[in-house]
């Protein structure tokens, strides 16, 4: 009999990052077990403190109607192992995780130095695995899909490389599943997350307004969510008063493209920044 890519043996973190991707994820992995993880199968959360409302209710209710427990966790320098385990309720909803990394760490995070993937998601896992759970190796469960071939040739390179204390698997690239497959699913469920599915992709999930984000998708939520627009234009702001920045650019989520505070000046003016969508990163770790 083939292996099913879902049943997952041993300590195993599931990453579920609150979106449709992960979702679905996670709904094959319950029936894989016939509907009940094993106690060494853990589903994690990392929560940011910028992430809409609707994620955040989504997590809840799909550990509330599948009955399944989801651990979540931000990052806190003031509890043991810089790990905080919270819950819907008292979850961050204001960046103040993420806040607490730039902080720490004296400068902005960019695309080629993301501090906040490794410190508020991937260090957050091996906290809660390592220091929390006392596992000395375990596998990460991600859900990055078929239909992404270059992060899904990046993981298996890293797999590759060995230095981790845990192997990653990615059942959906296994399954050959697509953008296409997760929205079917979702649109057949009685509950869903309550973002836009733009033909498979939700440019308001994970951080709102992520410098990974092209300029046009940014300037867009900002024109429907200009309340959103604060948080970053005040870390951009203060980001000199670190007193750590070998540059000037470094005070920047990206040098690349104006500020924050001058796109939403162009946003209130009507005004594209010419570039747009051609300044897409490659997506960030923090998938679907």
């Amino acid at each position: 009999m083939a292996r099913n890519p879902y049943r997952i043996d041993g300590p195993t973190l599931v990453s579920f990052s609150g979106g449709r991707t992960s979702g679905y994820m996670l709904r094959h992995i319950l029936d894989a077990h016939g509907g009940r993880l094993p106690d060494d199968v853990h589903v994690v959360f990392f929560n940011t403190g910028r992430e809409f409302e609707q994620t955040l209710r989504f997590v809840h209710e799909c550990g509330s109607r599948w009955n399944v427990p989801i651990t979540w966790l931000e990052f806190d320098p003031a509890e043991p192992f810089n790990t905080a385990i919270v819950g819907y309720n008292s979850a961050s909803r204001n960046g103040e995780p993420f806040a607490k990394v730039i902080r720490v760490r004296g400068f902005l995070p960019n695309p080629t130095m993301r501090l906040c993937t490794h410190y508020l998601k991937v260090k957050r896992g091996i906290a809660f695995m390592r220091d929390i759970r006392s596992y000395g190796e375990w596998v990460n469960v991600v859900g990055l899909r078929h239909d992404e071939p270059r992060r899904v040739a990046r993981q298996k390179a890293m797999n590759e490389a060995g230095k981790e204390r845990f192997e990653t698997v990615l059942p959906l690239n296994e399954t050959k599943v697509s953008r296409r497959d997760v929205s079917a699913f979702w649109k057949r469920q009685p509950f869903d997350l309550g973002l836009p599915d733009n033909e498979g992709k939700t440019p308001l999930g994970n951080c709102d307004l992520c410098f990974m984000k092209g300029a046009a998708t940014i300037q867009g939520i900002m024109r429907l969510f200009p309340e959103r627009v604060g948080w970053w234009m005040e870390m951009e702001r203060a980001a000199p008063a670190l007193g750590t920045l070998k540059k000037p650019e470094m005070a920047l989520f990206r040098a690349d493209r104006p500020s924050y505070r001058e796109m939403f000046n162009f946003v209130r003016r009507q005004r594209d920044f010419e570039g747009g969508i051609a300044d897409d990163c490659l997506p960030c770790d923090c998938h679907d």
